[in-house]
């Protein structure tokens, strides 16, 4: 929690305020008793009218200013949780922004949407309320207690029992409770996991008729939630009936004692009533404090798994080296014959000097918690303009292949070299600036056409956007819908077809101009028909651009100029079609699997 409270830096004026105009209210609240026994003793007692008027005037006035108080206090309070939770969800969420697959992988969807949203709003009401009552509380109740001996010493001895009793209760409670509500947060996450799978998942879950058993998996974890919830909520519960308890006896032991000296003369029937006003008062404030040690306790639970989160540190850190500025203004349109000129010149460059645009040297690679590799000893190079394919069986490590060009994911050892330089000394930026990428899972974004297809250069032209829907064979359908790049995308691309959407994001991606296009398994929706002029036009239009292409399909990537033929993790085959046909056994395999003997060769 205190890593939080530098949020608060910026609203130190209202974090003052809140809890100062607090007091200020709780300080003319001790005042009402004092009023009152004044009415009664002197008032009510010689029937004097224009007495009880007067004070009761008072009593108006204390009330008013007392509102004012709590007003202000409420708007300072607000504003502070408001701005503090404000800064904090925005820092969340640009931290966990930085953080690489690997991070995101162990800590799970589920569980940072339940970070960023009900865990911080619960931090914000813990804190709105703590800014609140915090001070007030112990303020009425040290001060009631204060006032209580102004009036009689004897009666008054009664508060110094009753607020160490009720303290040990109230603090006991929440010491039990604070850990609960940690699980209860946890098993909310399960809940989320749960839901947002479900959801997701809604077709899949159709398809085969499983509503039923997913409707009693959801039941068996929300009950999981529900009891967590019960038991931590009965425990929180005792604090009401037990302080009730504690303070009743109180009174019952104040009239006792004041009956007494009443009785006697020393005490006035008035000052009695100010004596059970005082203790009523801090009954009253304690179920506050016993509420606010609840919220209290939800807020601390939330803050630490926030901050958990915010201590995460992502494994994946940018180097300093910028990059060639030439390749990395290469062929991009719009650009000046020059700077053009200067892309060829550099790319002329490398096949003279035979600098491998990507070249893997003896990589292995695993993922976070997983007991084998999931690439071992992978070894290969590729040149400039050059368009490779990647095939082999599901889990051979295609994809983990290509994600470790963009540095999504870290070598376990070995190399990966963009233009001769180490993935890992680029930063961040210069280095994904180089490479578009078409993952598996089509996803797009809710606005226009245009909007979508300009995430890869802001400043793209309408013109280079059609010649890019022309690339991805995408052009037709857009056009057909008669909305032009005006077009509204449903979150995610709902109101696409499969096929529309891989469309898209291959256009996504050629809009950007990369130096190096990653498609990965990014046509398997499409016909063999538009996948055939699909790949001619890429070959046709990227010819400055080093492609991979992943993909089940041998007709896919058999033209390839080199193909990578992946088994279990290993490199089984590097070379050409004709080559691998007669070399590697897995690809001749896979090959005959798809295409008769006569297509093969």
């Amino acid at each position: 929690m205190r890593k939080l409270l530098k949020y608060l830096k910026e609203y130190r004026k209202e974090s003052i305020l809140a809890p100062l105009f607090k007091m200020l209210e709780a300080s003319f609240e001790l005042f009402v008793p004092l009023v009152m026994a004044q009415i009664i003793d002197t008032g009510i007692k010689n029937e004097d009218t224009s007495y009880i008027l007067r004070m009761g005037g008072i009593l108006v006035l204390l009330a008013v200013v007392g509102l004012t108080c709590s007003l202000t206090a409420q708007y300072f309070a607000a504003k502070a949780a408001v701005g503090f939770s404000t800064s904090l969800r925005n820092d969340l969420f640009r931290h966990i922004q930085t953080l690489s697959y690997t991070e995101q992988d162990v800590v799970g969807t589920a569980t940072l949407i339940t970070r960023m949203t009900s865990d911080v709003n619960q931090v914000q009401s813990g804190l709105n309320l703590t800014l609140r009552l915090l001070l007030r509380s112990p303020f009425i109740v040290l001060g009631a207690m204060i006032m209580s001996f102004t009036v009689n010493v004897k009666a008054a001895m009664t508060f110094l029992i009753t607020i160490p009793l009720l303290c040990v209760v109230v603090f006991g409670i929440m010491a039990i409770s604070m850990p609960l509500y940690k699980k209860v947060q946890q098993q909310l996450d399960q809940v989320t996991r749960t839901t947002r799978e479900n959801l997701t998942g809604v077709r899949v879950i159709r398809a085969f008729n499983r509503q039923e058993a997913e409707t009693e998996r959801f039941k068996e974890e929300n009950g999981l939630l529900v009891q967590s919830q019960v038991f931590v909520g009965k425990i929180s519960a005792l604090m009401n009936p037990i302080t009730y308890v504690i303070i009743n006896l109180s009174i019952v032991a104040i009239i006792w004692i004041s009956g007494k000296q009443v009785s006697i003369g020393v005490l006035t029937q008035g000052e009695t009533v100010a004596l059970v006003n005082y203790m009523s008062q801090i009954l009253v404030e304690l179920i506050k404090m016993a509420n606010l040690i609840v919220s209290m306790s939800k807020a601390f639970a939330c803050a630490n798994r926030i901050s958990a989160v915010m201590d995460i540190e992502s494994s994946i850190v940018g180097g300093t080296y910028e990059g060639s500025k030439d390749m990395a203004a290469a062929g991009v349109p719009g650009e000046s014959d020059s700077a053009k000129a200067g892309y060829v010149a550099a790319g002329a460059a490398n096949v003279a000097e035979n600098i491998p645009c990507v070249s893997f040297r003896n990589v292995f690679f695993r993922y976070k918690n997983a007991k084998e590799d999931s690439l071992e000893k992978i070894n290969f190079s590729v040149q400039p303009g050059q368009t490779v394919g990647i095939i082999g069986g599901t889990g051979s490590g295609k994809s983990s292949v290509v994600n470790l060009i963009p540095r999504f994911y870290d070598v376990r050892e070995g190399q990966v070299l963009v233009d001769g330089t180490d993935v890992r000394e680029y930063t961040l930026d210069a280095l994904r600036d180089k490479v578009g990428v078409v993952p598996q899972k089509s996803v797009l974004f809710k606005g226009t056409l245009k909007e979508n297809m300009c995430w890869g250069k802001k400043d793209a032209t309408d013109e280079e956007i059609y010649q890019a829907l022309d690339t991805a064979q995408a052009r037709e359908f857009v056009e057909q819908k008669g909305q032009g790049l005006s077009l509204e995308i449903e979150q995610n691309g709902k109101n696409l077809s499969g096929g529309q959407r891989q469309r898209l994001t291959i256009a996504r991606a050629l809009v950007k101009q990369p130096e190096i296009l990653i498609m990965d398994d990014s046509a398997s929706a499409l016909d063999f028909a538009t996948d055939a002029a699909l790949r001619h036009a890429i070959k046709e239009n990227t010819q400055n651009m080093t492609v991979f292409i992943v993909s089940q399909r041998v007709s896919t990537i058999r033209n390839a100029d080199v193909i990578l033929v992946m088994d279990d993790g290993k490199l089984a085959g590097l070379g050409t079609h004709s080559e691998l046909i007669k070399s590697c056994g897995v690809y001749r395999e896979i090959c005959l699997s798809q295409l008769s003997k006569e297509e093969v060769q």
